[in-house]
C-alpha cells in the first residue's frame, strides 16, 4: 500500500510540472550560444586585424607605418563610423542600442573594407583583405542573430557608407586617400576592442540553461 501511494504521488508530480521553465531554458540557451559565438568571432577578428593592419600600413609606406604616427582626425574621416564615444555614456546605453550601433557600424565598415580589397596593389594583400571581409560579414550576421535571439529588431535604414555628390572623387590626392585607409583600420581596431567587452558583459547576463534549471528546481 505504501509503495503504491508513493508511485501515485510521483506520477501526479511529474504530470503537473510546468512547461514554461523548460521553454525559458531553451530560449536562454539559444541566446547564450549566439552571444558566445559572436564574442569568440570578435576576438578572432581582433587577432586577425593586428596582422592585416601591419601588412596594409607597410603597403601604404611612411609615415603611416611608423609606430608613433598619430595624426588628427580629418573631416573626411567622419564618414567612417567612430568608436570614440565616452565609455560611461556607451555603457549607459541599453543592450538593444549597443547591439544596433555595432550592427550599423560593422555593416558600413565592411563596405569600406571591400573597397580597399579592390584597390590593394598586391595579390597577398588582396587575399588577406578578402578573408578578413568574409570574417567581418560573419560578424554582422552573428550580431543579427544575437539581436533576433533576444527579441530585438534589426536597425532600419541603409547599412552602407553615405554616398557623396555624383562625380565627387574618393580623395583629392593620394595622401588623403591613404589617410582615409589609416583611419578606417584605426576605427575598426577600436570597434572590435569595445565589442569584445560588450559581448563579454552580455554573455554574463544570460545564464546557462543548466544553471537556470537548478535555480528553478530549488524554488528561487
Amino acid at each position: 500500500g505504501d509503495s503504491w501511494g508513493i508511485f501515485t504521488f510521483l506520477c501526479a508530480a511529474l504530470c503537473n510540472l510546468p512547461a514554461l521553465p523548460a521553454l525559458n531554458c531553451t530560449e536562454e540557451l539559444g541566446a547564450g550560444q549566439s552571444i558566445q559565438k559572436t564574442y569568440d568571432l570578435t576576438r578572432y577578428l581582433e587577432h586577425q586585424l593586428r596582422t592585416l593592419a601591419g601588412t596594409y600600413l607597410n603597403y601604404l609606406g611612411p609615415p603611416f607605418n611608423e609606430p608613433d604616427f598619430n595624426p588628427p582626425r580629418l573631416a573626411r574621416a567622419e564618414r567612417v563610423p567612430s568608436a570614440t564615444v565616452d565609455l560611461d555614456l556607451w555603457r549607459g546605453l541599453t543592450d538593444n542600442a549597443r547591439l544596433a550601433a555595432n550592427y550599423r557600424a560593422y555593416s558600413r565598415l565592411l563596405c569600406y573594407l571591400r573597397a580597399l580589397d579592390g584597390q590593394a596593389g598586391t595579390a597577398e594583400l588582396r587575399h588577406r583583405l578578402g578573408h578578413f571581409c568574409s570574417s567581418l560579414q560573419g560578424l554582422v550576421l552573428s550580431i543579427a542573430g544575437v539581436m533576433s535571439s533576444l527579441g530585438y529588431p534589426l536597425p532600419a535604414g541603409p547599412a552602407g557608407p553615405p554616398a557623396g555628390p555624383p562625380g565627387t572623387p574618393v580623395a583629392p590626392n593620394d595622401f588623403l586617400k591613404k589617410m582615409d585607409d589609416f583611419w578606417l583600420l584605426k576605427e575598426l581596431q577600436t570597434w572590435l576592442w569595445r565589442s569584445a567587452k560588450d559581448f563579454n558583459r552580455l554573455k554574463k547576463k544570460v545564464p546557462p540553461a543548466v544553471v537556470t534549471l537548478r535555480l528553478e528546481a530549488r524554488g528561487f
